[in-house]
């Protein structure tokens, strides 16, 4: 897998493309001169433990014949200075599901990609506490 990165603006505005094409943009934050056009890197870690964790309890549900309607992740992430970096001490996730889908299942398919198959994850165990939880047909 590679990933080129390649600044597209004089201040911090980069564009990623993957091996297949894909892009997404990428930019520093205000205080040091972004101007909210892309995803801040730290907002990518988010999302992407978001994404691989969806990607992993889709693909369960979808083999045990549930419904899904619709699916929907939202990622908080409590960041913490350290030293010259920071570090997501917590992350909550909540998958929102809509659909014929058994909430027991759809719990089960989140325990299993946290413990097992989401390598997002398991990169991020060493410095976060991650935690989920999932919902089934609430508003």
């Amino acid at each position: 897998m590679q990933i080129t990165i390649k600044r597209i603006d004089e201040d911090f505005l980069m564009e990623a493309s993957n091996d297949t094409g894909n892009t997404l943009l990428m930019d520093g934050s205000e205080s040091i001169g972004g101007h909210h056009k892309g995803f801040r890197p730290m907002q990518m870690l988010l999302a992407a433990v978001g994404g691989c964790s969806a990607i992993d309890i889709i693909s369960i549900l979808k083999k045990q014949k549930q419904e899904i309607e619709s699916f929907e992740v939202v990622v908080d992430g409590d960041s913490q200075k350290e030293d010259t970096y920071s570090v997501y001490r917590t992350v909550d996730i909540h998958f929102k599901i809509k659909g014929k889908v058994d909430l027991d299942k759809a719990q089960k398919a989140a325990q299993l990609s946290h413990d097992k198959y989401c390598s997002v994850s398991k990169a991020m165990e060493y410095s976060s506490q991650i935690q989920f939880r999932v919902s089934v047909n609430e508003d």
